[in-house]
């Protein structure tokens, strides 16, 4: 696969965001500060300390977090690159916005701060630093205050509609009700509607497409396929969880790829990054909820019923994983894994300044290595009809519509 966006220099990520979700919140000097200890990575304890934040049970309400953090931590840090006022506008920006989101680890988050800011010397920079990171980051938890982002609303009560071909219904082994009806409702970060790129409507079951696409999940992706190898078992089995613990895996490595990267573009990057990856998966809920499409397990079980020649039922078939209690068209996995390989290669290039790894505990044992942004997107348009989740269709829209969000959303950034 061809990534569709240019490459953007990480260079002009120094001029001041323009989007709204970006501004800087508080003036900062203009006289670049001495920077702290020699060694010390606050980018990274702080990207630990989010990561170790992020417990919600939907992944968007977690990218949210991620968002609000290190969208405040770009904008209390403002002009400034490095040195002493950055880190401590970066450690209280997303101190602050961390100990409201997940307030049961306001103790760890205190100590957190209080180690960052034990090692930076005391003056006017670390003083201004601080209030410009706890300004910025209570003017972002205000603006995105009842954004519809969290549980109870991504989770809003869904009736199934009646059984009919093609359409979603609740699937084996559970039949468990509909989730994240309402994500598609929520607020969005910089795309503005959720359904500005909404794909086009899946194929007719009655179409020959809809039969390819059946038979290759039908083989592929079956708990007990004798045609998928142990190679592409694994690579499902390593995209099995949500994939923003995928990313979260490469975004630090990323920060630790040598490349000299300020405090300022790093903690831009976070934001940006997350900010488009949580536009197309709140997007792609907007179009599953709108297409409720019903998932492989369903199709190939009642294929009698779809009025496709091509197709045939087989009623004990069940995927290597269960299915996730939504529909199936277009596929949320690649929604983000378009955004993600899209916003990567605009910000930093085709590739990575050196190789990233992935290794999941679903797959012991097993480490992919990527030494380009568009091999993260083809293992999973593959690995969601290896797992026998999605029909090759759905992963095609979905990686699609990830890349026209990233489009949009960094055309809006306008750095």
């Amino acid at each position: 696969m061809t990534s569709r966006i240019t490459r953007l220099p990480l260079r002009l990520l120094s001029i001041v965001l323009g989007s709204a979700l970006f501004v800087s919140a508080v003036a900062a000097p203009a006289r670049p500060d001495a920077g702290a200890e020699p060694g010390t990575n606050t980018v990274l304890e702080w990207f630990d300390q989010t990561n170790a934040s992020v417990a919600a049970p939907t992944m968007i309400t977690n990218i949210r977090t991620w968002v609000i953090s290190w969208t405040a931590a770009g904008r209390a840090i403002g002009s400034h690159a490095n040195g002493v006022y950055a880190e401590a506008a970066l450690a209280s920006a997303v101190h602050d916005s961390l100990a409201s989101i997940a307030p049961q680890r306001k103790n760890e988050l205190d100590a957190a701060l209080n180690t960052t800011l034990a090692r930076l010397p005391e003056g006017p920079a670390k003083t201004r630093g601080v209030e410009a990171g706890r300004v910025a980051a209570a003017k972002v938890l205000a603006e995105r205050e009842g954004d519809g982002l969290d549980p109870a609303s991504v989770n809003e009560p869904f009736t199934a509609p009646p059984a009919a071909p093609g359409v979603w219904q609740p699937t084996p082994p559970a039949f468990g009700p509909a989730t994240q009806a309402g994500q598609g409702k929520g607020k969005t970060f910089l795309l503005g509607r959720s359904d500005r790129f909404r794909p086009e409507p899946p194929p007719s079951v009655t179409s020959a497409r809809y039969a390819r696409d059946f038979a290759e999940t039908k083989a592929y992706g079956s708990a007990d396929s004798t045609v998928r190898t142990p190679w592409q078992t694994n690579i499902a089995l390593l995209y099995r969880p949500a994939i923003l613990s995928s990313w979260t895996q490469i975004l630090r490595q990323v920060l630790t790829d040598g490349t000299n990267r300020s405090i300022r573009d790093s903690a831009r990057l976070l934001a940006t990054f997350h900010a488009v990856t949580g536009d197309a998966y709140i997007a792609v809920y907007d179009a599953k909820y709108a297409y409720l499409a019903w998932r492989p397990v369903t199709a190939i079980r009642q294929a009698g019923t779809d009025g496709n020649p091509r197709t045939e039922p087989d009623a004990n078939w069940m995927s290597l994983f269960p299915a996730p209690d939504n529909p199936e068209y277009p596929s949320g996995h690649n929604g983000y894994a378009g955004a993600a390989a899209a916003v990567m290669t605009r910000l930093l290039g085709p590739a990575p300044a050196r190789p990233v790894t992935l290794a999941s505990p679903d797959a012991p044992g097993f480490v992919r290595t990527y030494t380009s942004w568009a091999q993260t997107a083809e293992d999973v348009i593959n690995t969601r009809v290896w797992s026998g989740l999605h029909f090759r269709t759905s992963d095609e829209a979905g990686i699609r519509l990830g890349e026209q969000i990233a489009q949009y959303d960094l055309a809006r950034l306008n750095w």
